[in-house]
C-alpha cells in the first residue's frame, strides 16, 4: 500500500514553497517521523516528516522545484522492503555507516524556545565534562527574553564536550553539548571541528541560498550555515548580508553612558550583567512611554466590606475549593464588570483601527528574582472566584520558579499590578503594550475618613488606572475606576451584575 507525502500547511498567506533538500532517496527505508525533505518559503523553513514507516518509493518533486500547499511530494510503500539494487545499496550504506555501540554519541540540542524567539543565553551549566548523567537529568538552563528554559539530558551517559559555555548566545536548534562514551584527555573537539567544514562541501545548499549568494557576490565561507548537515539556508545568507552592510547611523543607547567614577569608588562597586529578561522589560517599558499618550487617574476604595466578606468565608472557601480566598479575585471580577461598561479600556490600536475585545484575558503582574513577568489568565470574565484564585496561585508559583512558557504571557488585554504587596501606598503603573489600560493596586492603610458626618477609621486603598489617552478619554477612565470602586465597596453588586 502506497502512502502519499504532501506539502503541509505553510503558514498564513503562504501558498507555495521551494523544495530545498531531500534527506532520503528512492529505496531508502524510513521510519515514522523520519525527516524526508526540507521546504523553504519566503519566511521560514519547513521540515516534512514521514507519515508512515516503509520504503521511499518515488520522489515526485525534485530539489529546486516550486510546490503549492497539498501538492504531492513523494510516495512511500508502507511496510514493504525495497527490492533490487536500491535495497541492496540502502542496506550496504546502513551497515557501513552504523557506528560501533561504544562510539555512539548523543547531541544535546537547544529546544524550541517559543514563538518568534530564535536565540537564548546559556545561563548555568549544572554538569561538567566527564560527569555521568541520567536520562532527563537537568544539564543546563537557558535564558530568553521572557522565560528560563531547562535543558534535560536526552539520554543516559557521560557528558562529553560542552560546545556552548555559560554566557554564550545560542540559536534555536543549535548544539549545546555531546553525551557519549569515555572522555578523552586529548583535545578531540579541535579535530572534530576541523573535519566539519570538509563535510559541508559535500552537501547541497538550499537553491534560494545559492541564488542569493550568486547575486550578492558572496563567498560560501563567509556565511554561517544553520541548516541540516551544515547546509546554507536563505536566512543564513540574509544574515550575512545584513552583518556586512554598513550601518546608516549608530543606535543610541537606551540609557546615557555612565560617566567615569573615581578609582576609590570603582573598587567598591559591583557590576552585574543585566539578564535578557531585564533588558527586554526595560526596552518594552521605554517603548510604551514613547508610543502611548499615557495618563493616570486615581481613586480610593474602602476595603471594609471586601475584608469582612473575605474573613467570613475564607475558611469555608479553602475547605471547599482547596485554595485561599485573596483580594485578587475580587479585583479581577470587579475589573471584568467595569470593562464591559467601558470597552475602550479593553481595546488596542492596530494602525488606524481600534480593536475592541469581547473577552478579557487578564494579565496579573508578578515579581520574580529575574524581573517582572505578567502571566495571562484567559477568559477571566467567564471564571468563578475559585477558578481565578487557582489560576493566580498556579501561575504565580511557576513564574517564581521560571517555569512559565511564553504562550502563557502573551495575548493579555488588560493588566492588574499589585505594588501593595511590597508596601507601596501610591504609584503610576506603566502600560503593558499593546494594552490600553493597567490597574495599580496598593497597600491597604487605615485612615480617618468622614462617613455621614462622623470621623471613623477605615481600611483604604488607592487605585491608579494608567491608560492610553489615544483610545480612552478622561470620562471613560474615571467611569472605569468608579465602577471598580462601587463593586468593591459593595460586593453584592458583583453577584447581581450591577
Amino acid at each position: 500500500m502506497a502512502t502519499e507525502v504532501r506539502v503541509p500547511t505553510l503558514g498564513e498567506s503562504v501558498t507555495e514553497a521551494t523544495v530545498a533538500t531531500w534527506f532520503k532517496k528512492p529505496g531508502d527505508q524510513v521510519a515514522v517521523d523520519d525527516m524526508l525533505c526540507e521546504l523553504e518559503t519566503d519566511k521560514v523553513t519547513v521540515e516534512v516528516p514521514s507519515p508512515v514507516a516503509g520504503t521511499l518509493a518515488e520522489i515526485v518533486a525534485a530539489e529546486g522545484a516550486t510546490v503549492s500547499t497539498e501538492a504531492l511530494l513523494a510516495q512511500i510503500n508502507e511496510g514493504a522492503a525495497a527490492s533490487g539494487p536500491a535495497a541492496a545499496t540502502a542496506t550496504a550504506t546502513a551497515a557501513k555507516s552504523a557506528p560501533a555501540p561504544a562510539a555512539q554519541t548523543v547531541a544535546v540540542m537547544v529546544p524550541v524556545l517559543g514563538e518568534s524567539v530564535t536565540e537564548a543565553t546559556v545561563s548555568t551549566w549544572y554538569k561538567k565534562p566527564g560527569d555521568t548523567v541520567a536520562q532527563d537529568e537537568m544539564l543546563c538552563e537557558l535564558e530568553t527574553d521572557k522565560v528560563s528554559v531547562e535543558v534535560p539530558a536526552p539520554a543516559a551517559g557521560v557528558l562529553g564536550q560542552i560546545l556552548a559555555a555559560e554566557g554564550s548566545t545560542v540559536q534555536a536548534g543549535g548544539q549545546l553539548a555531546v553525551i557519549g562514551g569515555e572522555i578523552s584527555s586529548k583535545p578531540a573537539p579541535v579535530e572534530a571541528a576541523a573535519t566539519t567544514p570538509a563535510k559541508s562541501h559535500d552537501v547541497e545548499d538550499a537553491p534560494s541560498a545559492k541564488k542569493l549568494m550568486s547575486e550578492a557576490g558572496l563567498n560560501r565561507n563567509d556565511v554561517t550555515a544553520t541548516g541540516k548537515d551544515n547546509r546554507v539556508m536563505k536566512q543564513d545568507v540574509q544574515k550575512a548580508l545584513a552583518a556586512a552592510a554598513p550601518q546608516a547611523a549608530p543606535i543610541p543607547p537606551a540609557t546615557p553612558i555612565r560617566a567615569a567614577v573615581p578609582a576609590d569608588d570603582a573598587a567598591r562597586e559591583e557590576r552585574v550583567k543585566m539578564t535578557r529578561l531585564r533588558q527586554t522589560i526595560a526596552r518594552r517599558l521605554k517603548d510604551s512611554q514613547n508610543t502611548a499618550a499615557m495618563l493616570t487617574t486615581y481613586n480610593e476604595v474602602d476595603m471594609t466590606e471586601v475584608m469582612a466578606l473575605r474573613n467570613e468565608y475564607k475558611d469555608l472557601f479553602l475547605k471547599k475549593h482547596g485554595v485561599k480566598l485573596g483580594f485578587m479575585s475580587f479585583f479581577t471580577v470587579a475589573c471584568c464588570h467595569a470593562l464591559r461598561e467601558v470597552p475602550e479600556v479593553n481595546s488596542e490600536i492596530d494602525g488606524t483601527d481600534i480593536v475592541y475585545k469581547n473577552f478579557v484575558h487578564m494579565g496579573i503582574a508578578a515579581g520574580t528574582p529575574t524581573g517582572l513577568v505578567v502571566p495571562v489568565i484567559r477568559d477571566a470574565d467567564s471564571l468563578s472566584f475559585a477558578e481565578i484564585e487557582k489560576a493566580i496561585a498556579e501561575k504565580g508559583a511557576r513564574a517564581r520558579d521560571g517555569k512559565l512558557s511564553m504562550a502563557e504571557m502573551q495575548g493579555g488585554t488588560f493588566t492588574i499590578s499589585n505594588g501593595g504587596v511590597y508596601g507601596s501606598l501610591m504609584s503610576s503603573p506603566i502600560l503593558n503594550p499593546p494594552q490600553s489600560g493597567i490597574l495599580g493596586m496598593h497597600k491597604i492603610q487605615d485612615r480617618p475618613m468622614a462617613i455621614y458626618g462622623e470621623v471613623v477609621i477605615r481600611p483604604m486603598m488607592y487605585l491608579a488606572l494608567s491608560y492610553d489617552h489615544r483610545v480612552v478619554d478622561g470620562k471613560g477612565a474615571v467611569t472605569f475606576l468608579v465602577r471598580v470602586k462601587e463593586a468593591l465597596e459593595d460586593p453584592r453588586r458583583l453577584l447581581m451584575d450591577l
